[in-house]
């Protein structure tokens, strides 16, 4: 037989021979360390199945965030633009039917600017909050600045909006401002 064909059968038994060593290995190991090295085997499984559980919770919840930021990081920027709704609805309320034809221009142009302003909000998933008199308090979405017994009215009905509300997606982001009706009747 040729020394090549020799160390190829050779080379095929030696994997053999290192699985019977290692059972060997083991059945010469006193019962204590094959009991230790059991213990250590499971206590490193339970360290790994526990590490890999955190890092799938990490996981959901970086996700959980980074959808949520998506979904309201704009509620800061949408706080510091209801002013300047606030000022346009003033303006567009305190105009006068008498208006000049320089005004009505000017009146023009600040409906577009609303108009616009209203848009780009809606485009962000904000709505307006906007009560009409007469609707019934809701304390989820309403904040009552005053109480006042008004005949004619019930308890818990709208009689004077002071501000319009915003919700951001489905998070109130400024409840509107109402007075509302005190009367028991």
């Amino acid at each position: 037989m040729s020394d090549a064909k020799h160390d190829h059968i050779a080379n095929q038994e030696q994997p053999e021979e290192a699985a019977t060593a290692a059972v060997d290995l083991t059945a010469d190991m006193p019962l204590d360390e094959l009991d230790a090295v059991r213990a250590e085997r499971d206590d490193l499984r339970d360290r790994l199945l526990r590490t890999l559980a955190e890092s799938e919770n990490v996981r959901k919840r970086a996700d959980r965030d980074r959808r949520e930021a998506e979904r309201y990081g704009g509620s800061r920027i949408v706080r510091d633009l209801l002013p300047v709704y606030d000022n346009l609805r003033r303006a567009l309320n305190s105009a006068t039917d008498a208006a000049g034809e320089a005004d009505a221009a000017l009146l023009e142009g600040v409906e577009l600017t609303m108009r616009e302003l209203i848009k780009v909000l809606a485009k962000h998933g904000v709505t307006v909050i906007a009560p009409e008199i007469g609707d019934q308090f809701d304390p989820q979405n309403h904040e009552a600045m005053f109480e006042a017994p008004v005949p004619g009215t019930k308890a818990g009905d709208i009689l004077q909006v002071m501000t319009e509300g915003f919700i951001l997606h489905d998070r109130l982001v400024r409840p509107a401002q109402v007075g509302v009706s005190s009367n028991p009747g």
